[in-house]
């Protein structure tokens, strides 16, 4: 086994922000290889939520933002992917659901915020009865208001699975990360003692991006962790649902997500309000017990008594910003040959990639013989964190 490897573009972080980047760059013939440390889509990928945004739940306030015009045309690239005719063949990766929905539980001030939502997003949101409700809402009890948005709803393990499937033999598991200097300069990354050099190394490893910007020495771009307290709940009674519950706020009083469990029973994955502010600081039986109540009030007719209740504290690694502000879309930072970033969202995966092609495009480097690469060593994929919770 040679002990040094050359590649175009080696990329460290196996979440969907590197594993999309890294099917990218070998569609467009570069020679890659994408080291990751635990397992694939292990850090903050398989915490997601799958939500494909279109930019309606940043344009609460009633006017669209960076963000949400930043973000507008995701759906569209990823669905074009699912159908195998985009810039990635993502066909076969399973979708929960071909929308998600606006929901106003019947609150003066939540139907204003949906009217706003809907005007904002120019025409984006449509709004559903009857049976076309979510599952879970279509009952008599229910008086509110639902909006559909013209996003979707992914399941992110088998998202994970397939663009592993993309990356063919570039992928390589690697506990020990260090730098290769010349004169001074980063010229590569040795990987459990293994030298690979590269034109190019991006870091898109999410908060693991911060210990290697200090085993390098460099102090900026700097991290921030936007921490969460998220809630999961399974059981037998649960019916599809995926929706952001609007309250008279910028942000969604609860968003809900529905994820299949290996023993056929449905899970659902609370986020929004529910998951910060306070939350962060409730220890589990708090926060299930919070969120019990919520339910509760926002879905009477369901019965939760003999369901299953977990909590997952998620720590999204960004960019820092003043106050701990959301960045508008994903960012790449750099400092030849690194090029440093976070996508922000899974969403903006497709916009990442964007950024690092238009960065080897501008600097002239383009793709060189793909080298016959030895057999490596290889990281297992993630699993689904309901099934590890119960």
């Amino acid at each position: 086994m040679p002990s040094t490897l050359s590649t175009d573009v080696l990329i460290i972080g196996g979440g969907i922000a590197g594993l999309w980047l890294n099917a990218r760059l070998r569609k467009e013939g570069f020679a890659t290889l994408l080291v990751e440390k635990d397992s694939l889509g292990g850090g903050q990928s398989v915490k997601s939520q799958g939500i494909i945004h279109g930019g309606a739940k940043y344009a609460l306030h009633g006017a669209l933002t960076g963000a949400s015009e930043a973000i507008a045309d995701m759906p569209r690239r990823w669905r074009e992917a699912l159908a195998g005719t985009g810039e990635l063949d993502l066909s076969g990766v399973r979708l929960l659901s071909d929308a998600h929905y606006l929901w106003s539980p019947g609150t003066i001030a939540g139907n204003l915020t949906s009217f706003f939502a809907s005007k904002a997003v120019r025409g984006r949101v449509d709004q559903v009865k009857g049976d076309q409700l979510p599952p879970a809402l279509q009952h008599p009890k229910f008086k509110g208001k639902v909006y559909r948005l013209a996003e979707l709803v992914l399941d992110v393990p088998s998202l994970i699975t397939r663009l592993a499937e993309l990356a063919g033999d570039s992928l390589l598991a690697g506990q020990t990360i260090e730098p290769i200097l010349e004169s001074g300069k980063l010229v590569g990354l040795r990987v459990d003692g293994r030298e690979i050099r590269a034109q190019r190394i991006v870091l898109s490893a999410g908060s693991g991006n911060e210990a290697l910007l200090k085993a390098l020495d460099i102090s900026q771009p700097a991290q921030q962790l936007r921490p969460l307290h998220m809630v999961l709940v399974k059981g037998p009674i649960l019916k599809p649902l995926y929706a952001h519950c609007l309250g008279g706020g910028p942000k969604p009083r609860v968003t809900v997500t529905t994820h299949p469990a290996a023993d056929g029973q449905w899970v659902w994955y609370l986020g929004g309000d529910i998951a910060e502010g306070d939350a962060i600081n409730r220890e589990a039986d708090a926060q299930i017990k919070a969120a019990q109540k919520e339910l509760g009030d926002l879905l009477p007719w369901i019965d939760l008594s003999d369901a299953q209740w977990s909590t997952l504290r998620v720590d999204r690694a960004e960019p820092a910003q003043s106050g701990l502000v959301r960045p508008d879309n994903a960012f790449l930072a750099e400092s030849a040959p690194l090029l440093i970033g976070w996508p922000t969202k899974l969403a903006l995966a497709p916009d990442f990639a964007d950024r690092v092609l238009a960065t080897l495009e501008r600097d002239g480097i383009r793709p060189g013989r793909q080298p016959e690469l030895p057999e490596l060593p290889r990281p297992a994929i993630a699993q689904p964190v309901w099934e590890t919770l119960f």
